[in-house]
């Protein structure tokens, strides 16, 4: 057996950090093939994967009251979350909701590793659990696509090959046009579909587009955008620490790794060098190298290696979420000042969000004196000044508003038909006049308060200031 320090030296040689499984010895790209996974882990995702599929692509065509339950409308700067409506005028919350989410990631991280990445990550469930099965089923397990792929041209691999690609490409037709519901809406979408194509040149084209990226992502960049675009990876590097639970090989339990030979008394560890664990990555790493950035969390190789486990008898969990203070020290877990840090700071981002959002008004309004404009004598006991107003209504439906003089005493006077109403999710905008009797007027800018009301209840009130000469 190697006593402890040397399984510690042979554990820390990181040579294998000087490339990547995808990547050869002359820089061109791999292809990997992983072999099919099987257990309870992998059962789990798929059943979890199922809700979440389904509930990614009903969303968009789920309405609350006529309305979408979810919209990104990033042309038109128009957000629904959960049936509430954010406007630019909310552009300061949908920041820090994304700020607040941000710092839950990192949290997370830092309890948890790419626990993210493994279970709930949309480029991990549409490559492992949709994009991935079809594949086993049309081309068969790695094995059989590895000789599929160096076989020579034959009517049986151009069936295959076409049979595949056409579902993969159908299956991103469906995700882009998903996609698409989510920042346009469904209502949009269908017509885009049903209408006259020469209507809708944009969205076709954007409908085209986004195919064409699904289709290359998941057919043949696969991988590479866990290793080379997302930066969540990356940031891992920074994000984890010794205490962090992550999927992990035991080393003190499995090193020196031995080949499992009949009628042999064994002394080494545990591990029998059978590689199953690399058969089963989706990135083509050896978890036993230790934390990679290449690592997605998916727990195959988890899998994997219980199952040669239970075959060897011996006790599953080689391969297991822990830490590696666990595995080297015997720790349990334990708060660091670092993760207390980020628990009082997203705390703090959290209730500061949950606040405004109780405060936020379903109305917003402005009110400005017209630029250029001064004082006016209507005669010789009034003044006026003209102002601009504009008023959003964030709800759906439209509401029948009122504006008044609240302080000082004085009277409005619209130019033209004058605001009675706000349309739905729209924008109301008007003219108007505030006369004062210059009795009022104590100073060059005399205070002025001017609310909005619906229904009798004053919904927004308004600060701003009145231009008028200041008389003996």
């Amino acid at each position: 057996m190697m006593d402890s320090h040397t399984i510690e030296e042979f554990y820390r040689d990181e040579s294998f950090r000087d490339s990547i499984a995808t990547i050869d010895e002359k820089g061109k790209r791999k292809w990997i093939y992983p072999k099919k996974p099987k257990g309870r882990f992998y059962r789990a995702r798929t059943y979890l994967s199922y809700v979440l599929l389904a509930l990614l692509f009903a969303w968009p065509w789920i309405k609350v009251n006529g309305h979408p339950v979810m919209l990104f409308n990033i042309l038109e700067r128009k957000f629904i979350i959960f049936g509430i409506v954010f406007w630019p005028q909310d552009f300061f919350l949908f920041m820090l909701a994304m700020i607040t989410f941000i710092v839950f990631i990192i949290l997370f991280t830092a309890l948890f590793g790419r626990l993210w990445c493994g279970w709930l990550c949309p480029q991990t469930i549409f490559m492992e659990m949709l994009f991935r099965k079809i594949e086993y089923f049309i081309e068969g397990d790695y094995m059989q696509q590895r000789a599929l792929d160096k076989a020579p041209a034959s009517p049986q691999k151009f069936f295959r090959k076409f049979a595949k690609h056409t579902v993969f490409f159908f299956i991103s037709f469906l995700i882009a046009n998903t996609f698409l519901a989510y920042i346009i809406g469904s209502d949009e979408l269908v017509k885009i579909i049903t209408d006259n194509p020469a209507n809708h040149k944009g969205g076709l084209f954007a409908l085209l587009l986004f195919t064409g990226v699904f289709y290359g992502v998941f057919a043949r960049f696969r991988e590479q955008a866990c290793i080379v675009v997302c930066p969540y990876g990356r940031l891992q590097g920074v994000l984890l620490d010794k205490n962090s639970v992550v999927i992990a090989y035991d080393y003190k339990r499995g090193e020196p790794r031995e080949k499992l030979r009949k009628d042999q008394v064994r002394k080494a560890g545990d591990c029998i060098d059978c590689h199953q664990c690399v058969h089963v990555c989706p990135t083509g790493i050896d978890i036993r190298n230790g934390t990679q950035l290449e690592c997605v969390n998916c727990t195959a190789c988890m899998d994997a290696c219980d199952d040669i486990m239970d075959k060897t008898g011996k006790p599953r969990g080689l391969i297991r979420y822990t830490s590696e203070n666990a595995i080297a020290l015997k720790q349990k877990f334990k708060i660091t000042p670092r993760i207390i840090g980020y628990s009082v700071l997203l705390f703090v981002l959290a209730t500061t969000l949950i606040t405004l959002l109780a405060l936020r008004s379903n109305f917003e309004a402005t009110i400005l004196r017209t630029p250029g404009q001064l004082f006016q004598r209507m005669d010789h006991d009034r003044i006026s000044n003209l102002y601009n107003i504009k008023a959003v209504n964030k709800t759906f439906e439209a509401v029948p508003v009122t504006v008044e003089l609240t302080e000082p005493q004085g009277e409005i006077k619209w130019v033209g038909e004058g605001m009675k109403e706000i349309p739905g999710q729209g924008l109301a905008e008007g003219e108007f006049f505030v006369i004062l009797h210059k009795a009022q007027i104590k100073a060059n800018k005399t205070p002025v308060v001017i609310e909005l009301k619906t229904g009798g209840k004053t919904v927004k009130k308004i600060n701003t200031s009145f231009l008028g000469p200041v008389e003996n």
